[in-house]
């Protein structure tokens, strides 16, 4: 590849458009309605879209969803081709103090963008925006229409606005070729044995619930403890369910990331998966060994907080702690309930879910509306591997199951060990190459999506 604006990065004013975007502080709340002072971010954010792309504004039909934005790209003939999914809100900062640069400053220099939603996930936006706005500019048009959806609540689960657009489209009995959102990106380094940068198009997700479990004692002086106290009984339950996780199942959706990505491993591991499916369970234990694979095999069980007691001389009379799963295609909600209680083992726990829970989502297959997304990702990165995958986390996808015939959670963002780390974390930015790999990509799409009329 040649100097393509894949390869020398984004311009100044590209870079800025997304910089400025990246000022706005967006940050989603899941404890009740925003602030006016968010209120009048969203608000600054929309103004910022409105003015950088007149076009699209312009020739689009926008319908909001509280501060979500729907878009309706006409095409000329019936039928939805594809539906766009990124989100506009960003996670809370917890300490700006150890940011190299403040992390609503929008800053920019000649390698990076730096800010909160850099990478999660308003660059997304930006990069659909700026590829739609060419594809306009340059005269081309959708035979099928395009929708693009932009949620403002994504980090605060997204009842308010996938979960309406999503309803939206239903009610407009949608149904298209091809939906695409955040969630697998292009790694380098980070899977083992893989000596090429690897771009996982993950075609689902898992699901996810939070289990509460309680006790209640009737407390008194710590000189003359019963046999167990609520901390001590509300510990051994945790320690049981820690201890007894969920059992190891390799779905297909797993086997079929494997295959794919056996011809970039090195000999010996390349050499176990050629034994695939005769050796499942091995090379599913093989997997359990690391947590980042294990997570691709198993339900995964995370205690996250335990609260009890007030004073180290005094009996507690309450304790509780939270458990929180993601749940592997193939177990439910449901399952992951019972499967507590069977371990647990103590008629005195109470345990219930708590929050909102999510069952694992559909799982596409791979068909040709993937291999057109496939083909692009290897355009914009030569010499990646492409491979399937599900999503360990949450997305505003999973409203959408049923929409659509394929569905690929990827951006062709090339990242290592240290970038997932900046996501939701301290200095998250995004490289002027990374962001024009992101247009590049989207462009790319427009253009097979659309034609010049």
């Amino acid at each position: 590849m040649t100097s393509t604006p894949a390869a020398t990065g984004v311009d100044d004013r590209t870079a800025e458009r997304l910089a400025a975007a990246l000022r706005c502080a967006t940050v989603s709340s899941d404890t009740g309605p925003a602030s006016c002072a968010a209120e009048a971010e969203f608000d600054k954010l929309a103004a910022h879209l409105e003015q950088c792309f007149p076009l699209v504004h312009a020739e689009l039909e926008l319908t909001r969803f509280g501060h979500s934005r729907l878009y309706r790209w006409a095409g000329a003939e019936t039928g939805t081709a594809a539906i766009l999914l990124a989100h506009l809100d960003v996670v809370p900062v917890d300490d700006e103090q150890r940011w190299t640069h403040p992390p609503f400053a929008g800053a920019v220099d000649d390698e990076f963008v730096w800010g909160r939603g850099a990478i999660d996930d308003k660059s997304r936006v930006l990069a659909i925006l700026e590829a739609v706005e060419a594809a306009l500019a340059a005269g081309r048009r959708p035979d099928r229409t395009i929708f693009l959806a932009f949620g403002h609540d994504e980090e605060a689960l997204g009842c308010e606005g996938a979960a309406r657009m999503a309803a939206h489209l239903r009610s407009l009995r949608v149904r298209a070729d091809l939906l695409i959102d955040e969630g697998g990106v292009v790694t380098d380094g980070i899977a083992p044995g893989v000596r090429r940068p690897t771009a996982f198009l993950m075609l689902g997700e898992k699901g996810w619930a939070t289990v509460r479990l309680a006790v209640t004692d009737p407390g008194g002086h710590s000189s003359m403890p019963g046999r167990q106290t609520a901390v001590g009984r509300i510990a051994r339950a945790v320690a049981r369910l820690q201890d007894r996780p969920m059992p190891l199942r390799m779905p297909p959706v797993t086997a079929d990331m494997l295959t794919r990505i056996r011809p970039a491993l090195s000999t010996l591991p390349r050499a176990a998966l050629g034994l695939l499916p005769q050796a499942n369970a091995a090379v599913t234990r093989l997997m359990a060994a690391r947590p980042q694979t294990e997570a691709l095999v198993r339900t995964t069980t995370a205690p996250t907080v335990i609260r009890g007691g007030v004073k180290a001389n005094v009996l507690p009379q309450s304790a509780e702690a939270l458990v929180n799963f993601r749940i592997l295609p193939g177990d439910s909600v449901a399952g992951v309930l019972e499967h507590c209680r069977r371990v647990v083992r103590d008629s005195g726990i109470d345990l219930e879910l708590v929050g909102m829970s999510s069952e694992p989502s559909d799982i596409t297959g791979p068909g040709p509306a993937f291999e057109i997304v496939a083909d692009i990702a290897r355009a914009v990165v030569p010499g990646a591997v492409v491979t399937t995958g599900i999503v360990p986390g949450a997305t505003d996808s999973r409203y959408y199951d049923g929409l659509a015939a394929t569905r690929c959670n990827f951006a062709p963002v090339i990242l290592d060990a240290a970038d997932l780390k900046r996501i939701h974390g301290t200095d998250e930015r995004l490289s002027r190459t990374n962001y024009a790999r992101l247009i590049d990509f989207n462009r790319r799409l427009m253009d097979h999506y659309t034609r010049r009329t």
